[in-house]
């Protein structure tokens, strides 16, 4: 859907672009990919142990020794982040992970994963080398089949003792590509126990961003009750009284009649100011007609042209569907009150369980990412493992990218 909505002076909007992921992600890799990373695996385990054994016992003496022990192990060490290096490559290459750039293991934590991947690799290989000599076997037993030299006993003993064997083996290469990725994670990235952590404190943040949005939310709704609402109920007020004085005192009629129009105009102000408030503080819409009919709202109340492009396929669930539309509906208030734009365009569009609302407007630009009102949005979408991209150069224009999981 394609909504307009414009004041007397009309602009046309310009088009838009299209857009990032975040975290730590792997990439999908096939079949093929993996089982040759899990090859190339078993070499590289063996490098890992010659290296080991043969260095550490040509330095041995030396990492006896207080005064050479640095030196010795120093040496120890530079092989050691080589190897790793070449284990990350393969990780990265083969099965498709993706590491944090800026991580870097200390050399303890190498030097425990290059001894675990040495075992795990050579241990690999002895299971791929008994899963060739079966094979073989298999070969054996099929030419057997067909020269008629195997009973019926004999061929269902081979066959039974070969399938608990193989089953033995795929179980085994399993469980070691596992142990394989969890000790690569462990290494190249954050442990399990780190990021437990760190959701904790992102958990944390958020939540006491919430809260103060909450806070700053129920101030402003405040300040507009009391300066706005509040400040014409008193005149509202001042005028029925003169024109109540006027009629008891039989004044000039006309006069009285002026300020009882005047009432009813001012009555017809509060009540829409009265209606945005209450809309800015959630519209009724977005429980009853739902996310779109509610931008529509935004779009027929704002006071800029607004272009709004709706490509969001079935319901959206209910806090993405309150976020996203605080979020546009802050990001146009802010483009026709600060901004000074000539016009906004506003595009929600779902990728998967991705939403992505993207506000592009034409004005001066130079929106702060820590100001008040943006810091609050983030706040809002963090509480829902959302992000808020903010590209606002000076001189404009002003693109804002929201991202909200919806599973």
């Amino acid at each position: 859907m394609t909504t307009w909505a414009t004041t007397p002076a009309t602009a046309a909007p310009h088009p838009v672009s299209s857009d990032p992921v975040r975290g730590r992600t792997a990439d999908t890799a096939s079949w093929p990919r993996r089982a040759t990373g899990v090859l190339l695996g078993v070499p590289t385990a063996a490098l890992a142990a010659l290296h080991l054994l043969l260095t550490g016992a040509a330095l041995g003496p030396f990492l006896l020794w207080p005064r050479t022990r640095p030196y010795a192990y120093g040496s120890l060490l530079a092989g050691v982040r080589r190897l790793a290096a070449l284990e990350r490559a393969r990780r990265r290459a083969f099965f498709g992970d993706r590491f944090p750039r800026h991580y870097r293991a200390d050399d303890h934590r190498l030097l425990r994963y290059l001894a675990v991947r040495a075992g795990g690799g050579l241990v690999t290989g002895a299971v791929l080398a008994l899963l060739g000599f079966g094979a073989v076997l298999v070969g054996l037993l099929v030419r057997g089949v067909l020269r008629g030299s195997l009973g019926g006993e004999e061929l269902l003993t081979q066959v039974l003792l070969g399938g608990v064997l193989l089953f033995l083996a795929v179980q085994g290469l399993y469980s070691l590509a596992a142990l394989d990725a969890r000790t690569a994670r462990a290494c190249f990235g954050p442990s399990e126990a780190e990021l437990l952590r760190r959701r904790v404190a992102e958990l944390a943040d958020s939540r006491a961003a919430v809260v103060r949005a909450v806070d700053a939310e129920r101030r402003r709704i405040e300040r507009d009750l009391h300066d706005g609402v509040q400040q014409r109920l008193v005149a509202l007020a001042m005028l029925l009284g003169r024109a109540r004085r006027g009629r008891e005192r039989d004044q000039d009629p006309e006069r009285t009649d002026a300020l009882l129009r005047q009432a009813h105009r001012e009555a017809r102000e509060v009540l829409t100011e009265l209606r945005e408030v209450a809309w800015r503080a959630y519209p009724s819409a977005l429980d009853t007609l739902g996310l779109e009919e509610a931008l529509g709202g935004v779009a027929g109340r704002c006071a800029i042209p607004l272009r709004l492009r709706y490509e969001v396929d079935g319901p959206l669930p209910e806090p993405v569907r309150t976020a996203a539309y605080f979020v546009v509906s802050e990001c146009v208030t802010n483009a026709a009150k600060h901004a000074r734009a000539s016009a906004v365009e506003v595009r929600l569009g779902r990728t998967g369980s991705l939403l992505t609302v993207r506000i592009e407007d034409d004005g001066a630009g130079g929106a702060d990412p820590a100001g008040s009102g943006l810091t609050g949005l983030r706040g809002r979408l963090a509480a829902l493992d959302g992000t808020l991209h903010v590209d606002s150069p000076a001189g404009g224009p002003t693109v804002i990218t929201a991202e909200l999981p919806c599973a």
